[in-house]
């Protein structure tokens, strides 16, 4: 590659940063360019290493990440580019780092704000070195149809459009990076396009200036012709005025400065870029531009004159001879990325999975609909959550009290019961939160919490098929199913448990009606004749109640048969019992209890002397 080319089909770079939209962009003009491989060699990313995942058109590519700029370039030698989104505070020390590596040639400073003492000294190094170093505050540049920084030249609409993805005869170069764009338009538009085009960015001191860049093209044989976008502030123009008049510069050159509307504006008003500011009279757009035009150089009256004296000048070198005509590829399809596909609403793609209680994607987490601050100020409370995300239902105040009524009754029943007791034992060997939890989770079934499932399922049959208590019990008997939900180890008729007149004295209060917690209290009436510890527990309760709720709020029978057979009124359990259990894990961890091994004198030991023969 030649001394005056920065960049050619074969240039790899790496991105200083987690720019994966910049460097796909990237990929994606190379895809449309036919290049044979990508340009993108690696990220360097100090946070971590590894790799992104990235598209070569519709194929899944990795690139991988380095830790250090010394680790990528060992890794790739090949790659002589590195584009900096360093931000102000790192730029200049990681560019300067690029400079002294032996591999790179080419740094492209990003960031805005660099001090001007950084960038001067960047400066000297890179011409020391004969190296190149583009920006600061700079969106990049780009050589159609070789090599594109980062964002250049926009979307890849944009890039076709403007024929970016081969090379014409135009060599352009500018302060802005936003107005680079619309020279690119305006070059497309009235001649064969870019040969090569760069924005050296809006600070006051960039590290390469218009007429460096202005100088490699005259050096270019491919460059027949030069267009050029200054702006009010700063000296760089003048340069390139002296350039023209001491024949460094012969090709022909239309040049614009930017900023004439400053004569009505306030004096000392900065335009976007940090350099932007005309201080004295010879700073102004105006005299710039009176400047190159006395020195040689083609400046039209306006701006809006730039794209006339551009063909001009195309068609008058057309016409000597000095420009062929370039033959049109027709370049590659560029697929859209499945999201942006997605939200302009190009696509139709069956769902995997489907939410009909929650929507996190707006503005605002909704549940059943209800956005989250609505369901915080209105109070809806947990009770009303468990409503909205279970049952989909903004559930009356008695419902919403009464689940909370439930969750609190539930939260705990001692260390000694089976959830508890695994989760205490398994927190002791040394166990996290999640697996403690998840030991004593485990054991709630059919013998420990099942009974309020088994519970709601057992009344509500007898109850939906008429059956007097008896017959209910004598059914039951005649199927071998044990009654689900009766019967305490402890609490009797004449020593209730007070969990369950707390939760039945508040349901006759609250429910408009509670039948299936009436039927319940009859079949109780003579189970207590049999035996007094026949009563009706608490899991029985907590279930013919839940089954009251749900006729209260406007289940039918079937639907509630629905939930009882998805295991819904277990779910009330599990949830109120693992916040004891969650209490239990903690108790243990704050007394640094050690590892549990249970006694041998709590087991029975009924070992034979000897094995039986086989």
């Amino acid at each position: 590659m030649e001394d005056y080319e920065l960049f050619d089909r074969n240039t790899r770079a790496f991105i200083y940063g987690t720019q994966q939209r910049a460097a796909q962009r990237m990929l994606d003009f190379d895809y449309l360019c036919r290049r044979e491989e990508p340009s993108m060699a690696g990220f360097i990313t100090p946070a971590g290493g590894g790799y992104y995942t990235l598209f070569w058109g519709t194929k899944e590519i990795r690139i991988p990440r380095y830790r250090t700029i010394l680790e990528a370039t060992q890794a790739h030698p090949e790659a002589d580019v590195m584009v900096n989104f360093a931000s102000e505070r790192s730029c200049a020390e990681t560019t300067m780092e690029a400079l002294e590596t032996d591999t790179i040639r080419t740094v492209v400073m990003i960031a805005e704000g660099v001090p001007q003492r950084d960038t001067r000294k960047i400066a000297a190094i890179a011409k020391k070195k004969n190296k190149w170093v583009i920006g600061p505050a700079t969106v990049g540049g780009i050589k159609p149809g070789s090599f594109k920084i980062g964002n250049t030249a926009g979307t890849m609409d944009n890039i076709s459009d403007t024929k970016l993805y081969r090379p014409g005869s135009v060599g352009f170069v500018s302060k802005s990076g936003g107005l680079s764009n619309e020279g690119y338009n305006i070059i497309s538009r009235n001649a064969d396009g870019v040969y090569e085009g760069y924005a050296v960015g809006g600070d006051v001191y960039p590290a390469t200036t218009l007429v460096d860049h202005l100088l490699r093209y005259e050096k270019n044989p491919g460059i027949k012709m030069m267009v050029c976008l200054g702006e009010l502030g700063g000296r760089d123009e003048y340069d390139v005025a002296e350039a023209v008049k001491s024949e460094r510069l012969t090709k022909p050159l239309v040049m614009w400065v930017t900023g004439t509307c400053s004569k009505m504006l306030p004096k000392g008003v900065q335009f976007g870029h940090a350099g932007a500011k005309a201080d004295s009279e010879a700073d102004t757009a105006d005299a710039k531009n009176m400047v190159l035009r006395e020195a040689g150089v083609i400046v039209p009256t306006s701006f809006d004159d730039y794209g006339e004296k551009i063909k001009e000048t195309y068609e008058s070198l057309k016409t000597e001879g000095k420009i062929e005509a370039i033959e049109e590829p027709a370049p590659p399809h560029i697929p859209m990325d499945y999201r942006q596909a997605l939200a302009e609403g190009l696509v139709r793609r069956p769902t995997n999975f489907i939410s009909t209680i929650c929507d996190e994607r707006g503005d605002q987490h909704t549940y059943s609909g209800i956005p989250i601050d609505r369901v915080i100020e209105e109070g809806y409370g947990l009770g009303g959550v468990i409503g909205l995300l279970w049952f989909k239902k903004g559930l009356p105040k008695y419902a919403r009290d009464f689940i909370e009524l439930v969750l609190m009754i539930t939260a705990d029943h001692g260390p000694a019961v089976s959830g508890a007791h695994n989760t205490i034992v398994t927190a002791r060997a040394g166990k996290g939160l999640i697996e403690s939890i998840i030991s004593g989770i485990v054991t709630i079934g059919p013998r420990f919490g099942g009974a309020v499932n088994g519970a709601a399922e057992h009344f509500s049959w007898g109850l939906e098929n008429n059956l007097a208590p008896r017959d209910f019990m004598n059914a039951m008997k005649k199927k071998n199913v044990r009654i689900q939900g009766i019967g305490h180890r402890i609490h009797s008729v004449e020593f209730p448990d007070l969990r369950v007149d707390i939760m039945a004295d508040f349901a006759r209060k609250h429910f408009p009606t509670t039948p299936t917690l009436d039927y319940a209290m009859a079949v109780q009436a003579v189970t207590t004749m049999k035996k007094n510890t026949l009563i009706l527990n608490v899991d029985g309760c907590i279930g013919v109640l839940c089954v009251d709720l749900l006729k209260n709020i406007g289940y039918e029978d079937k639907e509630i048969k629905e939930m009882i057979d998805m295991g819904f009124f277990n779910a009330l359990f599990i949830l109120g019992r693992t916040i004891g259990f969650m209490g239990h894990y903690f108790d243990q961890k704050r007394l640094k209890t050690g590892l549990y091994r249970h006694p041998w004198d709590d087991i029975l030991y009924d070992v034979p002397d000897k094995p039986e023969e086989a």
